[in-house]
């Protein structure tokens, strides 16, 4: 650290280098686990950040010193409108990784699907069911291509947004019949997930443009009387070797990083977004008017941002089983008001 005598700590995290704009708002899933079920059931569901509020529930973590009592805790609320499931793929294993098999689509997809792909003028989906049927020896993973339904949301977007969701649970040959019976049509929250569950949170964080690297590393602003800069890092590095180094602080894009949070606790899943709106609405984003989910705590991503659920990847070893018990939720307005 330069001339100093007296230890500093390194100045911001390198475990998420490089610190550049996601692909796409819509995050990627990377990783599905594995589930121990009798029956296949979708590992996942997509739905959109309204914004914040808070709830007063009874604690019901047995190690805690509230135990029994009434907390007070903050909850975030998405809405999260029925998946259309416009598809079916199977993927079969080899030594490169995964790669697609085949796949079916819907007879009549939305016409809002135009948005996101061009489609042919015909889907012969009972020929390519035969032939992931026949295949089904080699097939490793099935996963449903579904779309969101921005349109029964107070979102100002048509164009849906499109994810693949990998089915657990049950055998190869039940979990094919199970995508089957789901192809065309829609999946609501209350059937991927349950109340009091935990989940993981895969979003795209709120982006703050090009930053410098005092905020976007923290470190530390020179004196006053300093050379040339005071918002600057004070040392590039050593003259050998002979470049600068990629742990040095530099400035550059700061937010707009996918990010996954684990272990995210659903409080409630409810069927009407009237009971759980706000006086006014919530701001930058409106009123929640159809099916939503509240999340214990916050979660990354702005208003309006689509935000992908997963069954956690590494679920907690003591967790309730029954729902919470939620007394009270605030509708009070966010503006004040």
């Amino acid at each position: 650290m330069g001339h100093r005598k007296q230890h500093a700590p390194k100045r911001g995290s390198l475990a998420y280098l490089p610190r550049k704009r996601a692909k796409s708002i819509l995050a990627r899933i990377r990783y599905w686990p594995k589930i121990e079920a009798d029956t296949p059931r979708l590992l996942g569901f997509v739905g959109y950040k309204a914004g914040m509020t808070y709830a007063v529930m009874v604690e019901d973590r047995k190690r805690s010193p509230n135990f029994g009592k009434e907390v007070v805790r903050p909850v975030t609320v998405l809405e999260t409108p029925p998946l259309l499931i416009c598809g079916v793929r199977a993927y079969t294993k080899t030594p490169y990784g995964l790669k697609t098999l085949t796949e079916a689509w819907m007879e009549n997809p939305p016409d809002e699907l135009e948005r996101v792909l061009t489609l042919p003028e015909k889907f012969n989906t009972a020929e390519s069911l035969k032939k992931i049927e026949e295949n089904l020896s080699k097939v490793s993973n099935i996963r449903v291509i579904a779309i969101t339904q921005p349109k029964q949301t107070n979102l100002p977007k048509k164009k849906p947004d499109i994810a693949e969701i990998e089915i657990g649970g049950g055998t190869t040959q039940q979990q094919f019949e199970y995508a089957k019976s789901l192809l065309g049509k829609t999946v609501s929250p209350a059937e991927v997930f349950k109340e009091g569950q935990h989940v993981d949170v895969i979003a795209v964080s709120t982006g703050k443009g090009f930053q410098g690297p005092v905020k976007r590393w923290g470190v530390a602003i020179l004196q006053h009387k300093g050379r040339k800069t005071k918002r600057g890092v004070a040392t590039l590095g050593p003259w050998n070797p002979h470049r600068v180094l990629y742990t040095v602080p530099r400035a550059g894009q700061m937010g707009f990083h996918q990010r996954t949070e684990y272990n995210k606790r659903i409080l409630k899943i409810g069927k009407d977004g009237k009971e759980i709106t706000p006086k006014g609405g919530f701001i930058r984003y409106g009123i929640v008017r159809g099916p939503y989910i509240l999340i214990e705590g916050s979660i990354t991503g702005t208003e309006k941002r689509p935000i992908k659920l997963r069954y956690p990847a590494r679920p907690p070893k003591e967790a309730p089983e029954e729902p919470p018990q939620i007394t009270y939720i605030s509708l009070e307005s966010p503006q004040g008001k």
